[in-house]
């Protein structure tokens, strides 16, 4: 998210006062693979061997280091280099969120794998930015130096530090935050990788109780970032949003209990909204419990969820303007909400106004707005008013999907896409010499940015496509997020799905495996000198709960012989055979002195999840 000082100066744009006049069929499975690998593009970290978006390139490497945590990895938030926590967290919840509810739909279309594969980048890096149950580094990077400068994620000079939440600095709408996505996207795992899916609800646990029991606001621990995710809400719709999504992947009730004892006092009962985003969950806590209702979960709560219902429900006649509170929308018919990257409200609305519909069709019910009683379909059908307004149906006939269409924003502001890969072009770009180069620069960009959904036109549908304008033209993971699920429905239909109950949707065309063989990154090399590699040898199941062994081998192939060796190893819950342990790291067993050249070391070690993160932290060579 771009935040600079100065106000863009804009040549007054004429609105066209009528839609063309035939309008096209929009292709929802087209632009649903489209916006789903836009998130390829924002990788940060060693990218992987089946990367599709190819002129980017490894970035971030020494993430964390400093901080003597790895947070090498996760997600760009939208055209800067910063990892943002919060709206990070908040994309991967809504992910999980869209594959939860059309998994099915999204199988069809063949996208399945590669959604899962988006949601398990981010959770990786969660895991990691989560090293002890009380800590979580919340921001790597400082706005203001990347505001700065204009370089390529992979010519980074600016200050990466991280930023950390802790009992002593809290945050509890970060950690809520974090616990929801990890909570959501352990359901998605449950199946293909139920090692990794109790990994994720482990840490959401956590997470859930050090937000709950330390309680503040994250951005007065992280001030850094106040300029740009500004947490104007408070933590209290992050606390119920957690606790809505820990109940949903544990089914256990103390959660259930906590929505009914603190709806009221929490301002679940209370508030009844115009917007659902990165910063306010009410209108999604509100749509996550009504389900519950309608699913009959609510037992002694009922009257408090009943509650919790109408406010839901007012959210959607309000989208629809039968309630007593309606959103606002341009001429041409587009939630308007703020000028600064508004796509993201549209996005965010509409996929509770499907998931919404859904819901209300799966129980035999209607809407309740406040003039008559509203069909399910006509929530659907404002959705995908909105969707084919971001796809061309619209006074501009712009698409504000980037790739999609013929006519799409060009001059994106995005660092990596506004400058020529460094693939095609190696030579440095530095920090202001990129203004002066690229951001200047009058022309479309030099690499697609296939799938980005901009920030979208002002309140009466006027859009300059200028790289400087921030606020129409910058892209961010959260718009896209809550695209994923709306698309896949539109696209797959509902088939007679039943939302209120629980969708196992079939594995992916490229399964997660239970649990990946695990290679320790390093930077691109002829020869590494110490290389590590992990696999799984067995698993079984002890009372239900699943067990694996891994097998993990050393090699030296520096050529001289290895000595002093240490080893880090997290995420390790098991016994380990075959090193001698020293503090916080781990060296060669005490009967072997040294490791000669091409000679390889073996240890093992036990535990319920997936592999350990284990690192190379310091050797000699003789």
């Amino acid at each position: 998210m771009e935040k600079f000082t100065r106000l863009i100066s804009m040549s007054p744009l004429l609105l066209l006062l009528c839609l063309p006049l035939a309008l096209a069929s929009h292709d929802y499975g087209q632009a649903l693979s489209k916006s789903i690998l836009f998130f390829e593009a924002q990788r940060s970290g060693y990218l992987p061997h089946d990367q599709r978006v190819t002129w980017r390139a490894n970035s971030g490497l020494n993430d964390g280091k400093a901080s003597g945590v790895d947070l090498v990895g996760g997600y760009y938030d939208a055209g800067d280099n910063v990892k943002f926590g919060l709206p990070m967290a908040f994309t991967i919840t809504m992910m999980s969120w869209s594959i939860l509810e059309y998994g099915e739909q999204l199988a069809h279309t063949g996208e399945l794998g590669h959604a899962m594969n988006a949601v398990k980048w981010g959770t990786d890096y969660l895991i990691k930015a989560h090293p002890e149950p009380n800590v979580f580094y919340g921001e790597v990077g400082d706005g203001n130096t990347d505001h700065y400068c204009w370089q390529r994620p992979e010519d980074m000079t600016t200050d990466r530090r991280a930023y950390r939440i802790d009992q002593n600095n809290p945050g509890s709408d970060l950690a809520g935050e974090s616990a929801a996505a990890m909570a959501a996207a352990s359901m998605v795992f449950r199946h293909s990788n139920p090692a990794y899916s109790a990994e994720l609800l482990h840490h959401a646990f956590q997470l859930f109780d050090f937000a709950d029991k330390y309680r503040g606001k994250y951005d007065s621990s992280i001030t850094v970032a106040q300029k740009y995710y500004r947490s104007i809400s408070g933590y209290n719709d992050e606390l119920l949003w957690a606790a809505a999504w820990l109940y949903q992947a544990s089914n256990n009730q103390y959660y259930l209990e906590y929505l009914g004892s603190n709806g009221d006092s929490m301002g679940g009962t209370a508030w009844s909204m115009t917007e659902f985003g990165w910063d306010v969950k009410y209108a999604g806590v509100q749509t996550l419990v009504a389900k519950f209702l309608m699913q009959g979960k609510a037992g002694d709560h009922a009257p408090v969820f009943e509650r919790y219902q109408q406010k839901a429900e007012s959210f959607m006649c309000g989208c629809l303007g039968k309630g007593n509170k309606n959103v606002q929308k341009t001429p041409g018919g587009l939630i308007f909400r703020q000028r600064w990257n508004n796509m993201q409200f549209v996005t965010s609305a509409s996929f509770l106004t499907t998931v919404y519909s859904d819901y209300l069709t799966s129980a035999g019910r209607s809407l309740r707005c406040a003039a008559s009683n509203v069909a399910p379909s006509e929530l659907l059908g404002f959705a995908k008013s909105q969707v084919d307004y971001i796809l061309g149906d619209n006074p501009r006939a712009t698409s504000y999907m980037v790739g999609y269409g013929n006519n799409y924003p060009q001059q994106v502001h995005h660092r990596a896409s506004s400058i020529v890969s460094v693939k095609h072009n190696p030579s440095f770009v530095s920090c202001r010499g990129g203004y002066a180069t690229w951001f200047s620069r009058k022309a479309s960009d030099p690499n697609v940015l296939t799938g980005a959904l901009v920030g979208g036109p002002d309140a009466y549908d006027n859009f300059a496509d200028e790289r400087d304008n921030y606020e129409q033209t910058e892209p961010a993971t959260y718009n896209n997020a809550p695209l994923l699920g709306i698309l896949a429905r539109l696209g797959g239909g509902h088939s007679g799905y039943n939302q209120l109950l629980p969708v196992v949707f079939p594995a992916p065309t490229k399964p997660v495996a239970a649990p990946q063989p695990k290679v320790t990154p390093a930077p691109a090399s002829s020869s590494v000198p110490i290389a590590v590699e992990q696999k799984m040898t067995t698993s079984w199941n002890d009372k239900g709960k699943p067990f694996y062994r891994y097998s993990t081998v050393v090699t030296n192939n520096s050529g001289r012989t290895l000595k002093d060796l240490k080893l880090s190893i997290s995420k390790l819950y098991g016994p380990l055979w075959g090193l001698n342990k020293s503090g916080n790291v781990y060296g060669l067993p005490t009967w072997l002195n040294s490791l000669p050249a091409g000679k390889s070391l073996e240890f093992v070690y036990i535990h319920s999840a997936s592999a350990a993160d284990v690192s190379v932290s310091s050797y000699t060579l003789g």
